[in-house]
């Protein structure tokens, strides 16, 4: 089995937010997949069991609020016995442009207190990660209040897709290893319309 934790804050105020593209992702992999969420408080998360490409997929969303992630999904991976290698986590990132997607194997945080909250729980950054970029905002435009905030229409219509092809690459990555993921999905992009499979790695 592999847990697929996509990041994200519980409650209807943060539902469209940049800071919530994890959420969205694993919340378009639960309707494809046919997954029902049930909320287990014990973990600390909304949980959907779902299967894909032969392998058992966990599907989760914690509940503890995005800094304080690796509380749920530490205690996931210690209750259900998977390991970081079996881990996919799904975030937004600021620092790559609104509508990118990134596939990694492992690496820092990149200042994102979520995944560093889940490196914490792991104790290892080794573990396969799914990235929906956000952009940063407008020149000037506090972070913070960007990813909490409200998309410009054509921004979030480039989020949105992005979030739509990032539930494609986990399931790519699931089926075919991070490689395979990497060189399929990393040089998409809908602000320019790069087709997916462009082969650009990184």
């Amino acid at each position: 089995m592999k847990i697929v934790a996509g990041l994200g804050n519980p409650g209807t105020e943060y539902a469209r937010t940049p800071h919530n593209a994890g959420f969205g992702v694993v919340d378009l992999l639960a309707g494809r997949l046919h997954g029902a969420w049930r909320r287990q408080s014990r973990m600390k998360a909304s949980l959907a069991r779902v299967r894909a490409e032969g392998t058992d997929l966990l599907l989760a969303k914690p509940e503890t609020f995005m800094n304080l992630s690796g509380e749920s999904v530490g205690a996931l991976m210690r209750y259900y016995d998977v390991t970081p290698a079996d881990l996919v986590v799904v975030a937004d990132d600021a620092d790559l442009p609104a509508g990118r997607v990134r596939v990694r194997p492992g690496g820092g945080a990149g200042g994102h207190r979520g995944l560093l909250s889940v490196i914490g729980a792991c104790g290892t950054d080794a573990f396969a990660r799914v990235r929906v970029g956000v952009g940063r905002g407008a020149a000037g435009e506090d972070l913070v209040e960007h990813v909490l905030g409200r998309l410009a229409p054509a921004e979030e219509a480039a989020v949105q897709q992005a979030m739509s092809v990032a539930a494609e690459a986990v399931l790519c990555l699931v089926a075919q290893g991070v490689d395979a993921a990497m060189n399929r999905f990393n040089g998409w992009s809908a602000v320019d319309a790069a087709p997916v499979g462009t082969n650009e790695r990184g």
